[in-house]
């Protein structure tokens, strides 16, 4: 029997009213195959929960689990039951493992019965993005070459989640290697935005954003080279962190911790809720004795921060950029609550935004695209993506000698030095993810601005270059309907600042919206 077959099979007619009352519980509409759940069921108080539209939120889920007000069974069960419902329309989950999440579930819940000491994550599921490794199950990388790989060992970051308690129930789709803001690969195939099919979820995590929109995963953890968790959120209307580069392990991760490169790289959440993110976060964070650029910095505790007298650039034009009206919109809301909380919002900006973007593709294309391509090919891909193709091209044209990429490092340090500037006058910048909402596919003959868009790349890759930490927070809606987001930039190692700033536009502005088609 398929697992597709096994899953029917499970949600059998003779368990539907269960499931009726499990849907209506979490907060997950009851739904047709294919049909995208609407606003979140109202809740009953014996739940326990704050709000009803907070109960899928994974701190609520892992509450109640703990509580032994619901079973982590039938909270994963509902969740695969979600995935099903939804994915045939998006295609963001690309891997399950229903058995064995649905067994994992019935072992949480023996071990709360038999009085077992848990984890912060205890019973509660979650998706991970396909460039992690996961212990026996193919993880692809969204590259040919890789079709079949099958791990023998977790990503740190699955190891580190499991340990907590969570249950993995799915891998999630990302371009080819991640180095794409679009979410397609010649393996899976195109993910698409749930709140409009005919645009993308953005890139890399597009898939880990899609599946969590749709309440079919209460988080993800997605990586961001370039802006790879800060702009799917932004097209999917989600809560997300880029941590501070240093925070958080690459092992096991597609794009490693080795190399030039390598801090440009960072590994975080995405989840509908601003709570998850701090939840989640400090369960991934810290050394794992494998990744070398991760230092035992202590975290702060979001909840402790006073916005009121925090000092806050914003701005959303830019020298060769001029956003949506949209977009500008949503910026001024949130400035505008930051300000109503007691923040001193300037308008301003970093001088050295732009000449410092110059550096961004020089850095990678250094080499003549010559490592890339080793990569590629030490991973038996003989048949690359066009996205990566087009990659491939345009970094061979930035190829340097030796003398000149030393001097790009050089010059590397004092645009982070030039910005460290900036930042000792402020403690957030508020700005847009993106000049547009999610737009529609570039396929099948990808150019230079679709690998490098300066309407995006221009606010996310000068946040790479320095290392900062960044949260993404819907905070308003195009006429389309599309969801905008915003980034909070703090100073390194400081995302309890941005965090606070996050919850509270997400408090006053309402965050997350379910999709509807």
């Amino acid at each position: 029997m398929t697992e597709r077959k096994k899953d029917e099979a499970r949600f059998a007619p003779d368990s539907a009213t269960r499931r009726r009352f499990l849907q209506g519980a979490l907060g997950l509409a009851a739904v047709n195959l294919g049909a995208v759940p609407l606003a979140p069921a109202q809740i009953s108080d014996d739940l326990g929960v704050r709000a009803a539209s907070r109960i899928t939120s994974a701190s609520a889920l892992a509450a109640a689990i703990r509580t032994g007000k619901v079973s982590a069974e039938a909270v994963v069960e509902t969740h695969l039951q979600q995935i099903n419902a939804v994915n045939p329309r998006i295609n963001a989950v690309v891997r399950q493992r229903a058995e064995a999440a649905m067994e994992d579930a019935r072992n949480a819940d023996r071990a709360l019965e038999n009085g077992d000491q848990v984890g912060p994550l205890h019973g509660v599921p979650f998706t991970i993005k396909d460039s992690f490794d996961t212990a026996g199950m193919v993880s692809t990388a969204g590259t040919k070459g890789r079709a079949g790989h099958v791990p023998e060992a977790d990503a740190t970051v699955v190891a580190r989640l499991r340990a907590a308690g969570g249950i993995l129930v799915g891998k999630t789709n990302t371009p080819e290697l991640t180095l794409s803001f679009d979410t397609d690969n010649l393996v899976y195939g195109r993910t698409a935005n749930p709140y409009d099919v005919s645009r993308i979820p953005g890139g890399s995590s597009g898939g880990a954003a899609a599946i969590v929109a749709t309440a079919a995963s209460p988080f993800d953890i997605g990586s961001d080279t370039g802006g790879s968790i800060r702009y799917p959120a932004h097209c999917c209307g989600l809560a997300a962190l880029k941590p501070t580069s240093g925070r958080v392990s690459r092992a096991g991760h597609i794009i490693s911790f080795a190399g030039a490169q390598q801090s440009l790289t960072t590994i975080g959440p995405l989840a509908r809720y601003v709570e998850d993110l701090a939840l989640v976060f400090p369960i991934i964070a810290g050394p794992d004795g494998i990744d070398p650029a991760v230092v035992p910095v202590p975290l702060r505790d979001y909840r402790a921060v006073d916005l009121a007298g925090l000092n806050i650039a914003t701005f959303a034009t830019t020298i060769e950029i001029t956003p949506s009206a949209a977009v500008t919109e949503a910026v001024t809301k949130a400035a505008d609550a930051l300000s109503d909380a007691g923040a001193i919002v300037t308008e301003d900006r970093p001088a050295g935004l732009e000449p410092g973007l110059e550096m961004f593709p020089k850095l990678f294309g250094a080499d003549g695209a010559v490592g890339l391509e080793g990569f590629v090919a030490s991973l038996g891909t003989d048949e690359v993506s066009p996205q990566l193709a087009t990659a491939v091209s345009v970094l061979r044209d930035f190829a340097m000698p030796t003398s000149e990429f030393e001097g790009l490092l050089f010059a590397l340090d004092l645009y982070r030095s030039e910005m460290l500037g900036f930042m000792a006058r402020y403690d957030l910048i508020l700005c847009p993810v993106a000049a547009q909402p999610a737009t529609r596919p570039t396929m099948p003959k990808p150019e230079l601005g679709d690998i490098l868009p300066p309407d995006l790349y221009t606010y996310t890759a000068p946040f790479n270059l320095t290392g900062y930490p960044v949260v993404v927070i819907r905070a308003g809606t195009s006429p389309e309907g599309l969801p905008i987001g915003v980034q909070l930039i703090a100073r390194p190692w400081r995302e309890d600042v941005a965090l606070a700033a996050a919850q509270h536009l997400e408090d006053v502005l309402g965050g997350w919206q379910p999709p509807t088609l």
